[in-house]
This record gives structure tokens, sequence and C-alpha cells, in this order.
């Protein structure tokens, strides 16, 4: 029986507090309710016990022991995952690793950095910013996500349509497997051409092959400058194709993001900030940032950025004249999933497209909305294709086996795929996203997946149901 190892929950118990303590093993009402959500929709889902690991070896033990009972685990970071990835849907162990939080050293002279998986990737970022070094994947959630949820995710954030995402800058990762083994998947070095390449499997494996307790990341120098500017367009359509003209213009901004006149309008409110006019004649914005060490140039690529947008209806151009602006723009951008979210659009979709395409996209989502009877935002990482699209539908939190919603997202991802996109580009596949994995995947690739998930972890105990039924 799956649940057997509940008879014994007491003998458990004792077991797990013999190798954290007392203060590494939760199973209080409040604990539990804390640990049953992340930020996927309005999802709910109480785990048995709780328990926080500070080592690699207490990670261990507590994974063997799991393994031998057949424990369902969870991994998790900052809970501020959006496909459900961290939630313990099957109840049993939720494992935290907001106990490994230290940075373990910064190497200047090879521009690396070793970290615990629970570091704020924020915290990390200025931590190597103070020795002029520069890790630019950035998720909206920086200030309060953690790396190790980030190298789980492969996330992006606006800067990955220059830099890249997360899997451009892991070179090794220390990994507990599921049967507790500790090992490190690859070197420490820029080129690596030495067996399968293992470091790239565990990211953006969403905490099904592995708990992840250090990381080795490459970093750059950090650039000296960047200007920001603000492009209002009066259709939404007209801001995706100028995306795409961009780039063959030659030009690569350091970032490139697309918000929806709505979805500014309700961040706006949320966050009481003017900086940004919402008139009734503008329906989208794009935020172009470009950055580098010589100002003359950057500044000359803003006005020519700036004088070909003109031939996409742009409006009237701000430029962020200070940090201060600068920090205001951003904020109203990374904070609006959040602010979108409390205003009724719960149901969240990750979708990219070749970014040529996302015009079209654009007017699939709003015909599909007349469709199936749903409002949406659209909002996100333009440059790369990446568009996020918020869903408010009447009498509908969450997606979850809805049968309400269900229809719609089936008719949004073959849409994406016949653009040649896919269903996430940063968020993951978790539990929300899985029943659709056969839209963009045959099943001889699903088994293929499913086949190494066996192999990593036998008696499928570690996230199990995220990604794929296995």
């Amino acid at each position: 029986m799956e649940d057997d190892w509940k008879k014994d929950l007491v003998g458990l118990l004792v077991k797990f507090r013999e190798i954290l303590g007392e203060t590494g093993v939760f199973v209080d009402e409040e604990s539990l309710n804390h640990y049953a959500h992340d930020e996927t929709e309005n999802l709910h889902f109480l785990p048995d016990i709780v328990v926080k690991p500070g080592t690699v070896q207490e990670v261990s033990a507590v994974m063997r022991i799991c393994n031998e009972y057949r424990i369902p685990v969870t991994p998790r970071g900052a809970g501020t995952g959006l496909s459900g990835g961290a939630l313990p849907h099957l109840g049993g162990v939720l494992l935290s690793t907001e106990k490994l939080n230290r940075i373990i050293g910064i190497d200047e002279r090879n521009l690396q950095v070793t970290t615990e998986p629970g570091v704020i990737t924020e915290v990390l970022q200025n931590a190597v910013k103070e020795k002029g070094l520069f890790y630019p994947p950035d998720p909206s959630s920086r200030g309060s996500c953690f790396i190790g949820g980030n190298i789980a995710e492969n996330s992006g954030g606006p800067k990955a349509v220059k830099y890249g995402v997360v899997k451009d800058y892991v070179l090794n990762l220390e990994l507990v497997l599921p049967t507790g083994e500790i090992i490190w998947t690859g070197a420490n070095v820029l080129k690596n051409s030495t067996g399968y390449n293992l470091t790239q499997l565990v990211v953006g494996s969403e905490g099904t092959l592995g708990i992840v307790t250090k990381i080795v990341l490459k970093l750059l120098p950090h650039p000296k400058y960047d200007l920001l500017m603000l492009v209002p367009f009066g259709s939404l359509e007209k801001a995706g194709e100028a995306v795409s003209a961009i780039f063959r213009a030659g030009f690569t901004p350091s970032a490139l993001e697309l918000v929806e006149i709505d979805a500014l309008r309700i961040v706006s409110r949320f966050v009481d900030s003017t900086a940004v006019p919402v008139g009734d004649d503008v329906a989208a914005h794009l935020i172009i940032e470009v950055d580098g060490n010589h100002p003359e140039t950057l500044m000359n690529e803003m006005e020519s950025i700036a004088a070909l947008l003109a031939d996409y209806g742009s409006g009237e151009i701000f430029f962020a004249d200070d940090a201060q602006q600068k920090a205001e723009l951003w904020k109203l951008r990374r904070r609006v999933a959040e602010a979108v979210k409390i205003d009724g659009y719960t149901i969240e979709e990750d979708t990219v497209v070749p970014r040529a395409e996302l015009p079209a996209l654009i007017r699939g989502v709003k015909e599909l909305g007349r469709q199936y009877d749903f409002e949406a935002v659209c909002y996100g990482h333009a440059g790369d294709g990446n568009l996020h699209i918020r869903i408010k539908k009447p009498g509908s939190q969450f997606s979850l086996d809805n049968p309400d919603v269900i229809p719609a997202l089936n008719a949004l991802f073959k849409l994406v795929k016949s653009l040649g996109g896919t269903i996430s580009g940063e968020h993951g596949i978790g539990l929300v996203q899985k029943e659709y994995m056969g839209i963009v995947f045959d099943e001889v690739s699903l088994e293929l997946m499913r086949g190494i998930k066996k192999l990593f972890d036998p008696n499928q105990i570690l996230n199990r149901g995220k990604i794929f039924n296995s």
C-alpha cells in the first residue's frame, strides 16, 4: 500500500529528529499550511511532515529514509513557483531548502560563484556585483525566489534576451539522488565534452531527479551603464511586430518587455504609481533596455531603435533619466503578475513562440478569449517570444482538473504549437501543465523522459506526478 509508511509515523518522526533535531522537523498545523501552497493559482495541498535539513549529509540521510519507506518527497525553495512544482499534492514529506542558504565562495580569478540553493537570487546578484561581477538571470521574483528554484525551473527573466537563461550559467551541481547518494554532475570548467551532460539534464527538471545542494555558476564582468526607455503603442499587435523588427535591424537589447495596457492599469493602481501614462489611445508598452561600457554607444543605439519604432506606430517615448525612474519602471513590470492575480486573473500560462510569431499569438489569445468566455491580459519577455497570459474566467479560480477551463487551454496550447512554440518558457510544467504535454511531445519522447525519471528515482518518491504522471 502506498501509505503504509503512515502506520509508523511516530517512529519516522523520531528518525527525522535524530537527523535534524527538534528545529528541523515540523508537523504543527501552522507549518503544514504554510508549505501547502506556492504562487500557483489558488491550490492548497497539505504535507504530512515538513523537514528543513541544513547540510548535504542531512538531505542524504532524509532521502535514504524516505526511499526505504516509499514516502513521497516534495522539494521546495522559496515557494514562488507558478506551475505547482513545489506543491505536496501527495502529502508525505515537504523538504525545504531554506537552511541551505550560504554563498560558499566567489572565485574572482575564474569568474565563478559556488552557492547553496537556499540563497535568494537578488542576494546572490548583489554579492557578486560588489566584486564587479554579474549573474544575469533575473526572474521577476528575484527579491524572494531561491537560486535553487531557479535551477529547478531553468528560470529566465528580462535579461535573458541578451544574456541567456539559468542553464547558460550552471557549470556544476552537487546533487542528492532520491536513493540518498551524493554526486557531482559535471566540472567547474567552461567546456566539457566528457560523457553525458548530467548538469543540463538536472537544470529544468523541476526537482524530479534529485535535490540540488550546491551550485557552481559562471559569472560575467558587470556592465557599467544601462539606458531604459518606455515606448507606447496604439496597437498590441504593432507592439509585437516591433519586437521582431528591432532584432532584424541588428540590435540586441539587454531587456525587451511587453506590458498590455490593462495589466499596466492594474499594477499602477496596485503600487500607487503614476510613472507610466495609461491613456485610452495606448494599447501596450514596450520596456527597452540596453547596457554596456560606453554610454555614447548606448545612446546612439537607443536613438536608432526609437527611430525604427516610429514605423510601427509608436507614441511619445519616455526615457528614464536616473536610477529612481528606472527602478520605478522595473517595479511596475516585476509586480504585474502579483497585481493581476489579486485582480482576479488567477490562471497564468507561460507560452513561448518564435518572436516573429508574437502578433499571431496575441491575436489568437484575444480570439480564444471571445470563443471560450475569458478575459486575458498579456505581458512578458517579448524579446524572447515568451508571453505570459493571465486569464480571468467567471467562476474559475484555478485550471487544475477544471472542465470549464481545460478546453480553452487545449486550444491555446495547440495554437502555440502551430506557431512553432511550446507551452512553457520559464515557469515549468509542474502539476498544472502536465496533462498538456502530449500536445508538444509524441509518446516516444514522453517514454524516454519517464525512463530517465525511473533511472534516477526507481521508487518514484521525488516530486512524483510532476511534469508527467509516473
